[in-house]
């Protein structure tokens, strides 16, 4: 297991670039995301040794106060991305492309030189199917991608909820496909959001590009939460199973921080209470 230094505990180091994701995968180094939405957390985030901050679409539902991601805009995450980038010096940071911006490659890069232009390294988007054309318009063009698969929160009206996938036969294989077709289109990185843990482990493996799972177990190349979450916040909706509360551990945000960073690193979060089966 890769040992992490005080260098990484405190935030010191060198940059996090795209090419060393790879890098960590192979030397076994568990990665670490949180979201974020401003300059003072993500300074805080920074401080504490998190490798990439995500401003992710979850704005819309902690932030904003919405019930789904669906309503953010291109304008919110580009405004946010700029707020975040401000306050960071090491992480690398990731913007989400929100609902049916990334409906087509020319509205997906536009979106995304917007979100490269405020100060982000990389941008996420969710699924597979036609937005393999996305990732690939997008890579080509010299945009890094992070491709979302599992529960994709903007196709929650198709899911009729917010529910674990993967669970049967058949969506796994599609699982198992989509991953590795997300890879061959040029993604670098692939979140697995409520993946059976069996499964997320088992396409990690398959894989050449780092996983990092939220609800997907710990045999993922990495971790990512919810900053509310992971700081015990009420959002105002139902609390998921892979959540937990750092904040009572870590005593002040930069302490929480630390300690999710530390527990990914060292395998003890996730835990099978923390994951699904």
């Amino acid at each position: 297991m890769y040992a992490s230094t005080s260098q990484e505990r405190r935030g010191e180091g060198k940059p996090w670039t795209v090419p060393a994701l790879a890098g960590a995968k192979r030397e076994g180094r568990k990665l670490v995301m949180l979201t974020c939405y401003d300059a003072g957390f993500a300074r805080a985030l920074d401080a504490a040794g998190i490798d990439l901050i995500l401003v992710g679409d979850s704005l819309g539902m902690v932030v904003q106060g919405r019930d789904s991601t669906l309503p953010v805009t291109v304008q919110d995450i580009a405004y946010h991305t700029a707020c975040v980038a401000r306050g960071l010096a090491r992480a690398l940071l990731v913007a989400d492309l929100p609902f049916a911006a990334d409906a087509d490659p020319g509205r997906a890069l536009d979106a995304s030189v917007a979100f490269l232009q405020a100060g982000a390294g990389m941008v996420k988007l969710e699924g597979a199917g036609h937005k393999l054309e996305v990732i690939r318009h997008l890579v080509d063009r010299e945009v890094p991608v992070c491709a979302h698969l599992g529960l994709t929160p903007q196709s929650v009206l198709r899911f009729g909820g917010f529910k674990v996938q993967g669970r049967s036969d058949a969506a796994a294989d599609r699982l198992r496909e989509d991953a590795r077709a997300a890879q061959a289109a040029g993604a670098s990185l692939l979140v697995l959001e409520c993946v059976p843990s069996g499964l997320a482990e088992e396409i990690s493996r398959d894989l050449e590009i780092p996983t990092i799972g939220i609800g997907a177990g710990p045999g993922c190349d990495g971790q990512v939460l919810v900053l509310h979450d992971m700081l015990g916040l009420d959002s105002g909706h139902r609390r998921p199973r892979f959540v937990k509360d750092f904040l009572a551990e870590g005593g002040s945000v930069e302490g929480a921080a630390m300690a999710y960073a530390d527990a990914v690193r060292e395998g003890r979060f996730p835990d099978a209470g923390h994951s699904y089966a």
